[in-house]
């Protein structure tokens, strides 16, 4: 089962999601002043992954005059984000799919936030070409996800890192147990690859904003 398509999972998504991604409030935040340094007082603004809507909650909140395509594969979680959002869901045009499913724009800019470590290097790619294809030239494209080394004696040393944050932060220790298999998991890349991947798919100037144990975070623009 998609755990996003699970109600319980969903229900608790937010919680569960603080607890596992150190500082995770504060990061629409960051992509939020990321994006505004280029993005008009009239932007439009492509979100792809943007169930749960803390981003696109975030963004409204610091842009009034935003307007945005919100882009996941989830309903429920689509629904939740309608909830989070409330009266400012209104700002925001809905779309149930992948990149693909999003409007051509273009974009004043874009964000895909703890979405891109799902796919594998070939899908990966062919998203971030998609949403370089969307972005109007110069504008920014704001990425997180997991990104850790795979390999040598020290690979597991920020996944047990990760759990232990998450325990502290008051996830149970069986939950964050899990996060202990995230290499078996998820097609996971290193920080060097996900850089490359990004320059691959026709960004330039890649910059790394954010980096919390095994997650990464970087701004880049289109060419």
């Amino acid at each position: 089962m998609n755990v996003f398509s699970d109600r319980t999972a969903v229900s608790t998504y937010a919680r569960n999601a603080a607890r596992m991604v150190p500082g995770l409030s504060d990061l629409p935040k960051m992509a939020g002043a990321l994006l505004a340094e280029y993005a008009p007082d009239d932007a439009r603004i492509l979100v792809l992954g943007a169930g749960g809507g803390l981003e696109l909650k975030a963004f409204a909140e610091m842009q009034p005059g935003w307007r945005f395509d919100g882009v996941d594969p989830s309903a429920d979680m689509l629904d939740l984000a309608r909830t989070t959002l409330g009266p400012l869901a209104s700002a925001v045009r809905w779309h149930e799919g992948y990149v693909d499913t999003a409007p051509s724009g273009p974009f004043d800019g874009a964000t895909s936030l703890l979405t891109l470590h799902f796919l594998p290097r070939t899908q990966r790619l062919d998203t971030l070409k998609q949403l370089h294809a969307r972005l109007k030239p110069g504008a920014p494209l704001v990425i997180v996800h997991h990104s850790f080394s795979d390999s040598g004696p020290g690979q597991d040393t920020w996944l047990k890192r990760n759990a232990a944050f998450s325990v502290a932060s008051g996830m149970s220790p069986a939950q964050a147990g899990n996060i202990l298999t995230l290499r078996e998991r998820l097609p996971v890349l290193s920080p060097q690859q996900d850089i490359e991947l990004i320059q691959e798919a026709g960004f330039a100037d890649v910059d790394m904003f954010y980096c919390a144990f095994t997650f990464k975070g970087w701004v880049a623009y289109r060419r």
